[in-house]
């Protein structure tokens, strides 16, 4: 795919498997995260919990992006007044993935010391999760809201599915270390025709119950398990009803940070503010996605607070 250099992945690792259960007709979304989502939650030193719930948001971010057509950049986002304050997780139409978790360091620590788990409210608090989907300047721009509700994060998302879209889905994702590497995984399944299934075509109750059954019977070990290959997981689960997969969606890691962008956002604060950020003449900003630094020397500050003297009051 156009965009996505050659990371050196496994076959089984960071891609969007689609596919289809051919007796019904539903659909789904199989994603695996392996070296992706290890650099990806790796590089800032989040604390465990905060890097697993993360894991959870760019799993569930992944997945719900690949259903969509959409030529930018699809946002999922989670803003609370606990220990996390915001979370952030993106994908490019390209597939290019990010993610972000901005916490309180104390208040994260007395919630693991706690006991919180990887529940929603010892996190998050009170909050609400934001689906926003940007194509430029040139096309609107959607977003969909939704409070925070339920003990886990995908619980938000299959309300919202509920709610918003009146569509049934079933989820299961999951994240964690395995042999010292982070991994992330997410399983979608939606009750709406399949295109092979004709426009008219209706999926049962009893056929997309039994699809939860067999969805509910898959482990986080076997979702997470990087020598269990996507297409035999999900023949393990569907094999009887049939499962037909599609193309195989690569991703990568895709942080947008530049030293130009960076630089137009320095520019527009005052020489007081610089100068409050500036250390030995010189300046550190370091990106909160991938926490790379890009350093500004003495000269290039200088200049900035120059170029912003003579900005219009």
């Amino acid at each position: 795919m156009p965009g996505i250099a050659d990371r050196g992945q496994r076959p089984e690792d960071d891609l969007v498997l689609p596919f289809l259960i051919e007796s019904s007709g539903i659909r789904g979304r199989l994603l695996r995260l392996g070296p992706v989502i290890d650099t990806i939650l790796t590089r800032p030193n989040y604390p465990e919990p905060v890097a697993r719930l993360l894991g959870e948001l760019v799993a569930l971010g992944g997945g719900l992006a690949s259903t969509l057509k959409y030529d930018g950049i699809f946002t999922l986002q989670v803003k609370g007044d606990g220990p996390i304050r915001t979370m952030v997780a993106d994908m490019t139409s390209a597939g290019d993935l990010r993610g972000y978790a901005g916490f309180d360091p104390e208040a994260a620590t007395a919630a693991e010391a706690a006991g919180a788990g990887l529940e929603v409210e010892p996190w998050f608090g009170q909050g609400h999760m934001a689906f926003t989907v940007d194509q430029g300047e040139h096309s609107e721009r959607y977003q969909g809201l939704v409070e925070l509700t339920g003990p886990k994060l995908a619980d938000s998302l299959l309300f919202y599915f509920r709610q918003s879209q009146q569509i049934n889905a079933g989820i299961m994702v999951a994240a964690r270390q395995v042999s010292g590497s982070w991994r992330a995984g997410a399983l979608l399944i939606e009750r709406i025709p399949a295109p092979e299934a004709g426009e008219a075509a209706e999926i049962s109750q009893e056929d997309w119950r039994r699809a939860l059954i067999l969805m509910s019977s898959l482990t986080e070990e076997e979702l997470l398990d990087p020598a269990l290959a996507p297409e035999t997981l999900l023949f393990r689960l569907f094999h009887e009803d049939g499962v037909r997969v599609f193309d195989t969606r690569p991703l990568a890691v895709g942080c947008r940070c530049t030293r130009e962008r960076l630089a137009g956002i320095l520019t527009t604060l005052s020489a007081e503010e610089l100068e409050h950020l500036t250390v030995e003449g010189a300046l550190t900003m370091t990106c909160e996605f991938c926490a790379r630094d890009f350093r500004f020397g003495e000269a290039e500050v200088a200049a900035m607070k120059e170029q912003g003297s003579q900005e219009p009051s």
